[in-house]
């Protein structure tokens, strides 16, 4: 924004009678009686006017500004303000207009509610104020139960109690000011944790939210219906193979295993998992099998599906920009998209086809316990729009190449840039044998692949356990394994202690020189893009950036808190709240920072070391990889429905034949397609077609 720039900070209330936490505020806003109650807004950053608009106040100098363009709209949690006031007035929202201060507040490692935002920068707290909030949203927002003592009625209006209404415009109003407020206290440091390319990637996350992703929901619809009476039947099931009165009760299920031989202190997935690979009584077996199916929360998701659905069958704000805190990485909201089961069916068309006919016993038959099934049909109920087809699009073993890049591993960089498979790669250096994917030795691959996903960043013995799910590797020989790794890539070793190093010396008060990938061109270098869309006034600045040199640490100065950040290649900064130096086991010194506690408005501390840093800082350089990717594909015109950790989701009309070489190309970043930070990083995509979503 420029020093020119005319801004308008607001926060709505409003009233649905749809449940907004479970359905979404895009469902939300299409119940019939949704409405907007009050409008607090300050121009510039001046004075704070309360709109009453369920009592008829004049809102036509606020709609002025709400609809000029060139006014920058600014919100705490804006999705919200953008897509009520949007459906309130009939008119779309452009996010190219709007700013999200709690997206700046991630940003800058601070929590999540305007409230636990506001402690956590020491501004001023009235925890009996934002209680009172809570009970007012509750009684004039949701609806009521009816009864006799307020007549039977299933909502609160302002005339039921006038007293409790002016607190309500109070504390609307008073929202905008702690926004105002905690903008003001950030502005630098997201200055540089939300850069211009940041706002510009947050604006195409919104438009895909907004456009959403049609459901199929056939589909989803019978494997609620079933699974409601299945769930039934096993643990009927249970409690006859049992004999027990509760067979959920773990106290009484241990001990039921124990009388059969089977002593487990633990009944969880894993251990469930464990016992059932080796031998055990056929009814244990089966009781295990009934508790493994019971305990499968891929239905949920399906509930999920219908509880967000709009009426045009399409699931809207599934994603959440930066939701990761110390990587930028999205999350997943509603139905969580980004912790999808893998399909591993025989037939996975066939076992859809049963599911939408309701043919379960057909299911059954050929594929097993349902339950099972229908984990792995999760992804195949996102569906194309009508007359398209998904392009799916993604990178290739994306962390194990950017970590290399940044590490200056050089024979993984070669073996990325030849085209080879790393993980063949990897088990060829570890154990200096030739390794070919069902070739010779290719029964090492597994081990290097495992290696690779568990000791990239620093992990051990328990990370390869945690790995090694089918046991490929015995355990004698994980310590082995471990030490080969590292013998075999001693930059990405290095690159964990530098990592650390330089973080402990910029927290003590020590200069520290960036770490530069291996291939990149160290000298600073201008960003060449350009703002597209309906951007308001004149966007250079968000464009024109200076582009890092590598890694680079720095402190941010907050009050008594002292942030460590790290700027990434591509100019953007991660940070660490509050952090600090101290003394560790055995008088090493180590990093902690402040986090987000399990109660609200508790901080966490949080401890980190070298490992720890390189997972962020690679997570969060192979998420800016994906936002180039996302923004090339909308520069396209191509509509984004859904994007998947490294994976982008396509809504591509059948006709158009160019589709999936533009989407391609698009992934391409070698010399002369990429921007100046990516130089060097070898980074290899890959796409398929499909009629619903799937795993290729």
């Amino acid at each position: 924004m420029t020093s020119d720039t005319r801004t308008m900070s607001v926060d709505v209330e409003t009233y649905s009678s749809v449940d907004l936490a479970a359905s979404g505020v895009y469902r939300y806003c299409e119940a019939p009686d949704f409405t907007i109650l009050l409008i607090s807004y300050a121009v510039n950053g001046g004075t704070v006017k309360t709109l009453d608009l369920a009592c008829g106040d004049d809102d036509t100098a606020f709609r002025d500004l709400l609809f000029d363009p060139k006014v920058i709209k600014i919100a705490y949690n804006a999705n919200f303000e953008r897509t009520t006031l949007a459906k309130f007035y009939g008119k779309y929202m452009p996010p190219e207009e709007w700013r999200d201060t709690m997206i700046a507040a991630h940003s800058c490692g601070l929590p999540g509610t305007l409230a636990t935002v506001g402690i956590s920068l020491g501004l001023p707290e009235d925890k009996k104020k934002d209680m009172t909030g809570k009970r007012l949203v509750t009684y004039f927002c949701k609806p009521c139960a009816p009864t006799m003592t307020n007549g039977g009625r299933t909502r609160n209006l302002p005339a039921h109690d006038p007293e409790k209404w002016s607190l309500f415009k109070d504390y609307n109003r008073q929202d905008v000011v702690a926004e105002m407020a905690i903008a003001k206290a950030i502005s630098k440091l997201a200055k540089k944790t939300m850069p211009g390319h940041e706002w510009r990637l947050w604006a195409i996350d919104q438009r895909i939210n907004d456009r959403g992703v049609a459901l199929d929901m056939t589909l989803a619809s019978n494997i609620v219906a079933y699974d409601s009476k299945r769930s039934a039947e096993l643990a009927e099931e249970a409690k006859r193979l049992t004999g027990l009165e509760n067979p959920n009760s773990l106290v009484q299920l241990k001990g039921w295993l124990k009388d059969r031989g089977v002593e487990m202190t633990q009944v969880t997935k894993g251990t469930i998992a464990e016992a059932l690979s080796g031998d055990l009584p056929e009814n244990v077996r089966r009781v295990l099998t009934i508790r493994q199916a019971l305990g499968k929360t891929s239905v949920s998701k399906y509930s999920a599906m219908q509880n967000a659905v709009c009426d045009d069958g399409r699931l809207r704000g599934s994603l959440q920009f930066y939701g990761a805190g110390r990587t930028g990485r999205w999350s997943g909201r509603l139905v969580q998209t980004q912790n999808l089961a893998r399909n591993t069916l025989p037939d996975l068309d066939l076992a859809r086809r049963l599911t939408r006919a309701g043919d379960f016993e057909t299911l059954d038959t050929l594929f097993g316990e349902t339950a099972f099934v229908f984990s792995e049909l999760v992804r195949t109920a996102f569906v194309p729009s009508e007359g398209c087809r998904f392009i799916v699009s993604d990178f290739s073993a994306v962390e194990a190449r950017v970590i290399a890049w940044l590490a200056g591993q050089t024979k993984t960089l070669e073996a990325f840039e030849a085209g080879k498979d790393i993980y063949c790669e990897i088990a060829s250096m570890m154990y200096g044998v030739p390794v070919v994917k069902h070739g010779i030795n290719g029964e090492l691959r597994q081990r290097g692949k495992v290696a690779v996903l568990a000791c990239g960043y620093g992990g051990g013995v328990e990370a390869m356990k945690r790995m090694d799910t089918t046991g490929t590797i015995p355990e004698e020989e994980l310590q082995e394994t471990v030490n080969k790794y590292r013998k075999a890539n001693p930059q990405i070793v290095k690159f964990w202690a530098d990592l650390e190093r330089r973080a402990v010396a910029t927290l003590t008060g020590h200069k520290t020189s960036p770490i530069v990938p291996k291939y990149r061109d160290p000298k600073r270098a201008r960003l060449n893009e350009e703002a597209t869309g309906s951007a308001p006034g004149s966007y250079s600045d968000w464009f024109n950036l200076d582009s890092g040199a590598g890694i680079r640490f720095y402190l941010n100065k907050r009050g008594a808190a002292t942030d460590l950040c790290v700027e990434l290649p591509s100019g953007r900064s991660i940070v660490y709240a509050d952090a600090r130096v101290q003394t560790g086991t055995y008088g090493k010194p180590e990093i902690t920072y402040m986090g987000e506690g399990q109660k609200e408005g508790a901080g966490a501390v949080i401890h980190t070391w070298g490992g720890k840093i390189a997972e962020n800082v690679t997570q969060a350089v192979a998420r800016d990889c994906l936002g180039e990717v996302m923004h090339r594909v909308y520069d396209l015109g191509y509509q984004i429905v859904m994007h998947v950790h490294d994976e982008i989701i396509v809504d591509a009309p059948k006709s158009d034949t160019e589709a999936p070489k533009k989407i391609l190309e698009a992934m391409r970043f070698d010399s002369g397609h990429c921007p100046v930070w990516m130089k060097g990083l070898p980074l290899k995509g890959e796409m398929y077609e499909c009629e619903y979503y799937k795993k290729d």
